[in-house]
């Protein structure tokens, strides 16, 4: 594929702050709005819901089923923001410092972003409504430093009494102090180490970097080589931010806090990293040279066709920040792909410039795909084909990462991102699968071939356990979120219930039952997974309802009985989070207090994940799913969307929260076409 600016659809961005019909799509790179193509439906299907029966819910999926024809992008697929936090951005603009390519214009658009961004008290926060994050605060604070705000502004001024009253850059998470130190902020001695010699270790070690997840992986490669030179672009002083440190810091700042007891794994690694810093002073390292080779090369390979590196901006960022340490030039071929692969990821208006943390066209396209068929659009229809087509010609044909631990498995499936061949997920394979299953393609051989290659790629990357991770398997090495790097808590990519019962729902989907042995391990991980109050916890999405949803999804394609007590357990903790207004909603801060489990305000997004789940346990005809449909035929807008402010999705738990914008209308859309389909009512 090559790498062109792939158009995004505007209306599902948070550049448009609300959602209009006539919106068109914004280039994702800079471009102007341009016209959609207007996917027309025959009036066969017009007649189907536009006849005698136009009842809410009918009138309620049409609208959102028409807001989708016109958000297709020409090319058949579907792509909506994914909307994180604003350290994303501006570390897009300390890049640009670093490597002494500042573009002023585009500067002050990321500034302007930033300045956005920011809450009435001063801070800026990691999900909407939530808490000041310190971290977050400080990046954004020295971007605008960088940007040529002073210190006096209003804006920073705020920032400033933020940041010292929570500690100051001292109390700052691994990842912000590392960026300080490459303009001199923050000593490279307070950072934890990470040697470049761990490329050396083999595959067989306890500790190797194949142990680590996907993304750690793809990101720490890149900054080993980097925190092995440790550079320093020096500031002018109008740009420093010293004044982010409660007092001067002291030599002794640059150690780690110790846990209280003697003995504890914490501690110990403390210890090492002690070890390794006196290594790393050493004048004397045989290894480091080859070490260096080594990781250069990998960082080489596993650049995509498209400039990108494991499809995400950490891993892309500090591998352009890491071949410009080994002496590229910015305008090296493999230096200009990967600008270029990051400007990609950019939405830009007249004022205002954001990077995204990802992209996710195939997610979007996938679950866009499953709601316009619940809404009754056939398989056989135009745009539903290329959508359909369009997921297929992006599978997933090279081996990528996994191959270190299942050699065996046949390259399948696909992964998140428009190309992202190293690292495709179980996850968005499933998703495609699912999505395309019925659909009447063209040549319905490749369709049906890229399935069974996609299945058996999934089904090779169960782990021992019998659940499923993300992008690896038996990637639970747990150990290794106890090191001082690890204070995101997020090194390894573990089993969760959530992909383990979207694994079910995959083998449902495609006639596996209760009797199949890989899914009798996965029901016995489920079943020790399910927490005491009944549901299950949602790694990938916010929180116990999307895992729960997820769970009892999976139950009922695999055959589960649903009446079971387990279950029963499941269900009646759901209908007991229902709020007052009919929907359900949980905030982000459950990944902290488990006492707001399935506890916020009512979103569009999670009320449909509840619906669906309880309508996979039997609860069709319940009052709790009566009362969820109204709560989403109530707050629909006319143009067919749903207004959410909420972040429902799920990075690193904790630390790094995603909203993606698509959420919040196609997760409705497949409730109400299910609900109708399945209740056999059109009377709401």
């Amino acid at each position: 594929m090559k790498s062109h600016n792939h158009p995004i659809s505007y209306a599902l961005t948070s550049f448009c702050h609300h959602s209009q019909q006539e919106q068109a799509p914004l280039a994702a790179a800079g471009g102007k709005p341009t016209a959609a193509k207007l996917h027309r439906l025959p009036a066969s299907i017009w007649k189907t819901v536009d006849g005698a029966a136009q009842t809410p819910l009918d009138k309620a999926i049409e609208r959102t089923r028409d807001f989708f024809f016109r958000e297709q992008l020409p090319d058949g697929y579907w792509w909506a923001e994914l909307e994180s936090n604003s350290t994303i951005t501006a570390e897009y603009l300390m890049l640009f410092h670093f490597l002494g390519m500042a573009d002023k214009e585009k500067e002050r658009k990321m500034a302007n972003y930033l300045l956005r961004q920011q809450t009435r008290e001063g801070s800026w926060t990691i999900w909407y409504g939530g808490p000041g994050d310190l971290s977050t605060t400080i990046e954004a604070y020295f971007a605008l430093k960088l940007a040529g705000y002073p210190a006096d502004h209003p804006a920073m001024r705020k920032a400033r009494d933020f940041v010292l009253a929570k500690g100051g850059i001292l109390k700052a998470r691994v990842f912000t102090k590392i960026f300080l130190a490459l303009f001199g902020e923050f000593s490279w001695l307070g950072v934890p180490s990470m040697p470049i010699e761990l490329m050396l270790l083999p595959n067989w070690a306890y500790f190797n970097l194949y142990e680590l997840s996907s993304w750690s992986r793809a990101t720490i490669i890149p900054l080993s080589v980097v925190m092995s030179t440790r550079p320093v672009c020096k500031l002018p002083p109008q740009s420093r931010v010293q004044e982010l440190y409660v007092r001067p810091p002291r030599p002794t700042d640059y150690t780690f806090t110790k846990e209280d007891g003697i003995i504890t794994w914490k501690n110990f690694f403390i210890g090492v990293d002690h070890l390794l810093k006196v290594y790393e002073s050493s004048p004397i390292r045989p290894f480091k040279k080859r070490a260096t080779e080594i990781a250069e090369q990998w960082i080489i390979d596993h650049q995509e066709p498209t400039g990108d590196w494991g499809g995400i901006q950490p891993a892309m960022l500090n591998s352009v920040l890491a071949l410009h340490c080994l002496g590229y030039a910015s305008n090296h071929p493999i230096m200009a792909k990967g600008l270029e692969a990051l400007a990609h990821f950019c939405i830009e208006d007249d004022d205002t410039l954001t990077l995204q943390s990802c992209i996710s066209p195939v997610w979007d396209t996938a679950l866009v795909l499953q709601s316009m068929q619940e809404a009754g659009i056939p398989q056989n229809h135009p745009a539903l084909i290329k959508a359909a087509q369009w997921l297929l010609d992006r599978e997933v044909r090279i081996r990528g990462d996994w191959k270190i631990k299942s050699p065996e498995l046949e390259p399948g499936g696909w992964a998140f991102e428009f190309q992202n061949d190293w690292y495709p997920d179980v996850d968005d394979s499933a998703a495609v699968m699912i999505a395309i299953k019925e659909m009447q393609v063209t040549n319905n051989k490749a369709k049906q071939d890229a399935i069974r290659r996609g299945i058996d790629w999934c089904l090779g990357m169960q782990s021992a356990n019998g659940g499923w991770g993300a992008f690896d398997k038996d990637n639970t090495k747990h150990l290794l979120n106890k090191i001082p790097f690890a204070d995101l808590e997020a090194l390894i990519d573990p089993p969760t219930a959530d992909l383990t019962g979207r694994m079910l729902e995959l083998m449902g989907n495609f006639g596996c039952s209760t009797e199949h042995p890989q899914a009798q391990s996965a029901l016995a991980f489920l079943k020790q997974e399910q927490e005491p109050e009944g549901p299950w916890f949602g790694r990938w999405g916010v929180n116990y309802i999307y895992g729960t949803w997820y769970v009892l999804i999976g139950l009922e394609a695999i055959g589960e009985d649903m009446s079971q007590p387990y279950i029963k357990k499941a269900v009646n903790w759901l209908k007991s989070k229902q709020n007052m207004d009919g929907g359900w909603g949980e905030t982000c801060e459950s990944y902290y207090d488990r006492t707001l489990m399935g506890c916020g305000p009512s979103t569009a997004s999670q009320t449909a994940w509840a619906i669906l789940a309880l309508m996979a346990a039997g609860e069709v005809h319940s009052k709790a799913v009566e009362h969820g449909i109204q709560y989403l035929l109530n707050n629909q807008n006319p143009d067919g969307t749903w207004d959410e402010d909420a972040f429902t999705g799920t990075g690193f738990p904790k630390f790094f929260m995603i909203k993606y914008h698509v959420y919040r209308n196609c997760f409705p859309l497949t409730a109400l076409g299910r609900f109708r389909r399945l209740s056999g009512t059109r009377a709401l």
